[in-house]
C-alpha cells in the first residue's frame, strides 16, 4: 500500500510514468524533477502521507531512496 502511495505521488506530481519511479531516480536526473517539481512532490507527499516533513528532509530528499528513508522517520514502511 505504502510503496503504491510512493509511485503514484511522485508519478503525479512530477508528471511521469509509474515505472519511471525506482529507487534510483534522482533528484535533477529528470527535466520533470527540478526545483519546482520537488516543491509539489513535497506537498504531495506530506498530504497523502499526513505528516509534515521538515526542511532539513526536504533538502535531503535526493532521491527515491532517499525518500523511503526520510518517510521512515515517520514510522511508513516500504
Amino acid at each position: 500500500m505504502n510503496q503504491d502511495t510512493l509511485v503514484a505521488c511522485f508519478a503525479e506530481n512530477l508528471g511521469i510514468e509509474s515505472a519511471m519511479v525506482v529507487d534510483s531516480l534522482a533528484y535533477q536526473s529528470i527535466s520533470e524533477w527540478d526545483s519546482v517539481g520537488h516543491m509539489a512532490l513535497v506537498a504531495g507527499l506530506e498530504e497523502a502521507f499526513d505528516i509534515m516533513l521538515d526542511t532539513d528532509d526536504i533538502i535531503d530528499m535526493s532521491s527515491v531512496a532517499k525518500a523511503k528513508e526520510i518517510l521512515g522517520k515517520h514510522d511508513i514502511t516500504f
